[in-house]
Parts: C-alpha cells; sequence; structure tokens
C-alpha cells in the first residue's frame, strides 16, 4: 500500500504576533507628546476666550481654532507613537509579507487605543481646559452651571428702580429660585405661575405688572439662548473630538506600517 506523499509545512514563529513592549512605549510617548501640545495650545490662548472686544478670536472662529488644533495635536502625537511602535517590535521571521503588513498596522492601531484609554484617565483635566471652555463637563457641572445661572437671573428679576428700595427679604428669592430653577430646565412657566412671578417682581421692584412681564420674558429667553448655546457647543465639540479620534486611529497605523517597514528595509516594496 503506497501512503500519499505530503508537503512539508512551515511551522508558525514561536514569537508572539504582539509585542506589548513597544506599543506601551508608542503610546506613553504619543501621550507625552498630547500633554506637551495641549500646553503650546494653552499658551497660544485656545484654552479661553479674552471678554474684551477685539481683544482675541470670536467665539464661532475659537470653536473652529481649536477643533482644528485637536486634529493637529492627534496627527502629531499618534503618528509618532504609532512609527516608534512598528519601528520598535520584534523582527518577525518566516512570517508572510501581508501578515506582517497587517500587525504593523495592528501595533499603530494598539498603540493609539492604549494612548486615548489611558489619555483619558491622566489627561483629563488639561484636555477638558483646551477644549470645553464654557460648556459643563458632567452632571455637578451642569447642575452648579444652571444654578448660577438661575442666581443671575433672580438678580436681574428683583434688580430695584432705585438703590434705596428694599431687597433684604429673602423668601422671594429662594421661592423664585426654585421656580425658575425648574423653568430653565423643564420649560416654560404656566399661567399661574407667570402671574405669581409678574406681581412679585412688581412688588419688589416697583414696576408695573406689565414692565414686571416684559422683564421676566428677557431674562427667560436670555437662560434660553445661553442654555441652547452651551448645547450646540457640547455638540460641535463632539463632532471635533470623534474626527480627532478617528484621524489619530488612521495616522497611528499608518505610521506603524512605515516603521515596521523601515525596521524590516521592505518599505520601498510597499510603496
Amino acid at each position: 500500500m503506497i501512503e500519499p506523499v505530503t508537503s512539508p509545512v512551515a511551522d508558525e514563529p514561536a514569537v508572539s504576533g504582539v509585542s506589548w513592549p513597544s506599543i506601551l512605549a508608542g503610546a506613553a510617548v504619543s501621550m507625552a507628546i498630547t500633554l506637551v501640545l495641549i500646553a503650546f495650545g494653552t499658551g497660544l490662548g485656545l484654552s479661553v476666550v479674552s471678554p474684551w472686544s477685539g481683544a482675541s478670536l470670536s467665539g464661532t472662529t475659537f470653536k473652529i481654532a481649536t477643533g482644528l488644533y485637536l486634529i493637529v495635536i492627534a496627527m502629531l502625537s499618534s503618528s509618532i507613537g504609532g512609527y516608534l511602535a512598528g519601528r520598535l517590535r520584534t523582527k518577525w521571521t518566516g512570517v508572510h509579507t501581508d501578515e506582517v503588513y497587517f500587525r504593523d498596522t495592528a501595533h499603530g492601531f494598539l498603540a493609539w487605543a492604549v494612548a486615548t484609554v489611558v489619555g483619558v484617565v491622566l489627561l483629563a483635566t488639561p484636555v477638558t481646559s483646551i477644549t470645553a471652555s464654557g460648556v459643563a463637563g458632567g452632571a455637578a457641572a451642569t447642575a452648579g452651571a444652571t444654578s448660577r445661572a438661575t442666581d443671575f437671573a433672580i438678580d436681574q428679576l428683583l434688580r430695584p428702580n432705585s438703590p434705596t428700595s428694599d431687597t433684604s427679604s429673602g423668601d422671594a428669592r429662594a421661592e423664585l429660585t426654585r421656580l425658575l430653577g425648574t423653568t430653565f430646565q423643564t420649560g416654560d412657566l404656566s399661567a399661574a405661575d407667570r402671574s405669581y412671578v409678574d406681581k412679585v417682581i412688581a412688588a419688589r421692584t416697583g414696576l408695573s405688572e406689565q414692565d414686571a412681564d416684559k422683564r421676566l420674558t428677557d431674562t427667560i429667553t436670555a437662560a434660553k439662548n445661553a442654555a441652547e448655546t452651551a448645547r450646540k457647543n457640547t455638540i460641535q465639540l463632539a463632532f471635533w473630538l470623534t474626527a480627532a479620534l478617528l484621524i489619530g486611529a488612521f495616522s497611528a497605523s499608518l505610521a506603524a506600517t512605515e516603521g515596521g517597514g523601515l525596521r524590516d528595509g521592505t518599505w520601498k516594496n510597499r510603496r
């Protein structure tokens, strides 16, 4: 009986397909460069808008400039981190060229992923300060901003026409604070609540109820416009962050393939 002849199959190299030391090194460098660029951006004035007219960028230009700078940060830091992850990884022998290319790409992507996840924890404070100026950064910050906006609105509502008017009573202020604090978050005042607030404002400020109602309308409109602006800023910031993250992932993966190719001397062939 003749046994079938089988072709010899090359054994898979015992070296792991993932070089974690190179990935962690690339991620660490990426986070360090991100921190440096954030500090540099703060020095350029990308952390706050100046309150003085003409002293800084407009609000719209500020948001665009900050968003573009986020993309620049992502491209530079991710590219360098990914390049190092690919260049420092262990050289594989006996592995097909396409598989090596895939592993290099994966190393860059993993370096970006580690830097992003760890950076969220370690760099949360400086990143927030440069990218979320004027935007609430969580439930506590949102509640605090709402409370301050309500207090300011009450100050406007109860501002007397004459400096000698009595403004010492705190009962009406506390009641209106609770009432309008809910209104700013949920919707408009009911007819009964609005009539009551108009009477309180008129009694405290000396205005007629018609003028008091106009002041109430203007104050609520201003507060809602501010809340809507904050909401739009949050949405725009989310889009800029998403774009920066995606571009960073692509840059890290591409740079890692270049680093690995230069390490193996195959980069010219890949191009």
